[in-house]
C-alpha cells in the first residue's frame, strides 16, 4: 500500500467511524425522546442540515428495538470526534433526566 493509498484508507476508516459515532447520538435521541436534528441544530445553530445526520436516521430503531447507550458512552464518542457543543447540549439535557 503505497502513501496515496494509505491515507486514503485512514480518512475512509475515520469517515465510517464518525457516521458510526452519528448514528449513537441520532439512536441516543430516539431512545430518550428527543429529536436529533433540534439538539443539533441548538449544537450548531449557524450550520446546514448535516447530511450524514440525515443518511443515518433511515438506520435508526425504534426506542423499542434499541439497547440502552448510556449518557457517558454518548458523550465521550462526540468528545472524541471534536463535537464538544453538541455534547455541551446533550449533557445538558442529561442533567434535565437525572
Amino acid at each position: 500500500m503505497d502513501s496515496k493509498e494509505y491515507e486514503k484508507y485512514i480518512i475512509e476508516n475515520y469517515q465510517a467511524q464518525e457516521k458510526g459515532m452519528i448514528l449513537l447520538f441520532a439512536q441516543w435521541c430516539i431512545n430518550n425522546n428527543l429529536e436529533p436534528k433540534v439538539l443539533y441544530k441548538e449544537a450548531y445553530p449557524n450550520q446546514d442540515e448535516n447530511k450524514v445526520l440525515e443518511e443515518v436516521m433511515e438506520l435508526t430503531v425504534s426506542k423499542k428495538e434499541a439497547d440502552e447507550i448510556d449518557h457517558y458512552l454518548l458523550l465521550d464518542a462526540l468528545q472524541a470526534y471534536g463535537n464538544d457543543d453538541l455534547a455541551f447540549i446533550v449533557a445538558q439535557y442529561v442533567e434535565k433526566m437525572d
